[in-house]
């Protein structure tokens, strides 16, 4: 449950970052550091046409392995896969 709801919210992040910063407010929990080691990495492999969140989620869960060091580390100290 708890990286179902990680996942959900960097997919956000990386979707913000299109986005023009006083639109949209990153939650909380989406750190700096999260969104430094993931959000390269979350673009190059999930980010496609018409991306959504669903979308986005269930392809970082896929290409866990293809994403770099730094994010996987990220994301397993946030819980990510317990």
């Amino acid at each position: 449950m708890r990286a179902a709801r990680f996942v959900m919210l960097l997919s956000g992040a990386v979707a913000a970052s299109s986005a023009k910063a006083e639109q949209f407010q990153l939650p909380p929990e989406v750190t700096p550091a999260l969104r430094a080691a993931c959000e390269t990495d979350v673009r190059r492999l999930c980010i496609g046409k018409d991306p959504t969140v669903a979308k986005v989620k269930s392809c970082v869960f896929r290409k866990y392995f293809q994403l770099g060091r730094k994010c996987q580390v990220e994301l397993a100290s946030l819980g990510f896969g317990r």
